[in-house]
């Protein structure tokens, strides 16, 4: 070692090395852990356990941080804001369960279908944010923005490269679908990416059209029975 390098500090060594070995909560944390197990006479396996315990939780929480940045939601929206009584055809029951992810696993998907202002952005945002937090990747787009980046894709010859990234998505998620007219060309591109994400990946779409209209959208062979295997349906009958 130099000499300039043993002239070191252990403190100043110690937090070299953590941030080499990026571990920056045991840097932030040991010193007061050090104490407080100092005066309650916790040995050094557990002091050692618990600094590793507050990395892999901050570790963690970062990570989340990450899918939630990555998922590019417009908001964040919690049920704690959400009126079900506003909505007394919504099965509530049904909608924490979605909570749990495991249609994610099942690579189910759901359609949720209302009017303006029933609350399907909202159940989507917060079916995503929990997806992100059980370790799921998401994408947030509306129809119209989807579209519009396939087609770009299209045009400076990088679709494949989109969809192929569109389909490794765990959680892909498509709001207000049939609020903007597409193009024929659009709505091909659109229908191609949830067929390549069928029984491969989840996918919640949002619609303000019934199903008999989703050919308007998506064309003869856009049938709402080939992009979803659930529903969850948001507006009253």
């Amino acid at each position: 070692m130099s000499a300039g390098t043993t002239a070191c500090t252990p403190q100043v060594l110690l937090a070299h090395h953590l941030n080499q070995i990026k571990l920056p909560t045991v840097l932030r944390e040991y010193e007061k852990l050090a104490g407080e197990c100092a005066r309650h006479g916790v040995d050094h396996t557990r002091y050692l356990l618990r600094l590793v315990e507050l990395e892999l939780i901050d570790r963690e929480r970062r990570t989340v941080e990450r899918r939630i940045r990555a998922a590019r939601f417009p908001a964040m929206k919690s049920f704690d804001t959400f009126d079900f009584t506003a909505i007394p055809s919504l099965n509530k029951m049904l909608v924490l369960e979605l909570t749990r992810c495991e249609y994610i696993l099942r690579r189910e998907n759901i359609i949720a279908l209302g009017n303006s202002g029933t609350g399907k952005t909202h159940l989507a945002l917060e079916l995503g944010l929990a997806a992100c937090q059980k370790g799921f990747t998401v994408a947030f787009t509306t129809a119209a923005a989807l579209v519009n980046q396939l087609m770009e894709a299209r045009d400076e010859k990088r679709l494949l490269k989109m969809q192929r990234d569109l389909a490794a998505v765990k959680l892909l998620i498509v709001d207000e679908l049939g609020y903007v007219p597409l193009s024929s060309t659009g709505a091909e591109l659109l229908f191609e990416t949830f067929s390549q994400r069928y029984e491969g990946g989840s996918t919640i779409v949002t619609s303000n059209l019934p199903f008999d209209d989703w050919t308007q959208v998506l064309g003869p062979s856009g049938s709402p029975e080939r992009c979803s295997a659930g529903l969850l349906t948001t507006s009253a009958s």
